[in-house]
């Protein structure tokens, strides 16, 4: 088993697609669509594969798409494992204006999961053999999942001894939170939301983050703060890493490469100060390519050793 698993249980395929104008009512003459795979985990996956690290993705994969999805994946050369299901994986939507260098994006929900098709996919967690170092859940949760489905995820990942990294919102995010995670990385919105306050200073935002690991919800804080870079809590460290200033394309991507860039330095033997200043540097990174493209290898490691000069 390699050091990193990551599971995306509401995966997707991303249909590109350009048109000169978004009017409504008119029927918008496209340009021929690409075809991507996508969903929190996924993406995580693809960006330490890109980064030369190793990883295997799990997903729920079901009808003509999930069959779609598959194959992209096995066109990327991704080491991955899909749970098959009866419902259709979701397809999302991305239009580029390209007379306004906008981008629309429309997601769909994702296709019911039964409630054995849920436990099937903690099962094959909790038979991981070896175990990974760290366990990603990452993305929403699809129709029919319980909004307490990560909480049983962190429990399979203390099953096998895997480090658990949880990377989402709502109430998939609220209900999960006294699983015991190893790291959690919330944006500002989702900090917020979480501590029930408006956290306007950086040491309400510790303070906040202190006070979940306190409760024992995780070991380490990540937030994410955009073009700001992250803040890094742990009961003893508060260390904000910036971001360095790059040309934007777009941001699509960031998150998911933060994370894949923080988790691939963690098996690689980097303390985590280090470890996030790469993360970091995968999400400043990804911001610098157009639409839905992820980070790439050498403006990472470029932007990394930028960051690392700059601290």
């Amino acid at each position: 088993m390699p050091p990193i698993v990551t599971l995306t249980l509401n995966p997707a395929v991303d249909k590109n697609t350009e048109v000169g104008h978004v009017v409504a009512e008119d029927k918008l003459r496209c340009d021929a669509p690409s075809r991507e795979p996508g969903g929190g985990g996924l993406n995580v996956s693809r960006v330490v594969d890109r980064l030369g690290g190793h990883s295997t993705a799990v997903y729920t994969s079901g009808g003509f798409t999930g069959a779609m999805l598959e194959s992209l994946l096995d066109d990327e050369g991704l080491d991955h494992t899909p749970l098959p299901i009866d419902d259709w994986t979701r397809e999302n939507l991305i239009v580029y204006e390209t007379s306004t260098d906008r981008q629309f994006r429309f997601g769909m929900p994702g296709p019911s999961l039964m409630p054995s098709e849920v436990e099937d996919s903690l099962t094959f967690l909790r038979d991981l053999h070896p175990a990974p170092d760290y366990l990603v859940a990452s993305g929403s949760l699809p129709p029919g999942a319980p909004d307490d489905t990560y909480a049983a995820v962190a429990g399979a990942a203390h099953t096998v001894g895997a480090r658990p990294i949880l990377d989402t919102s709502g109430a998939a995010l609220r209900e999960a939170m006294d699983a015991g995670w190893y790291l959690l990385k919330p944006n500002l919105r989702e900090l917020e939301q979480l501590a029930g306050d408006t956290l306007g200073t950086e040491r309400q935002r510790i303070d906040a983050a202190r006070g979940f690991i306190e409760r024992g919800w995780c070991e380490v804080v990540v937030l994410s703060m955009g073009a700001s870079g992250a803040l890094l809590i742990t009961t003893d460290r508060a260390e904000h890493v910036r971001s360095p200033t790059v040309p934007i394309a777009s941001r699509v991507g960031a998150g998911d490469s933060m994370v894949a860039g923080l988790t691939v330095a963690l098996t690689r033997g980097l303390d985590l100060g280090a470890a996030v200043q790469f993360g970091v540097a995968a999400g400043a990174a990804a911001v610098m390519t157009p639409g839905t493209e992820l980070c790439h290898r050498d403006d990472t490691e470029r932007l990394f050793e930028q960051i690392r000069d700059d601290a």
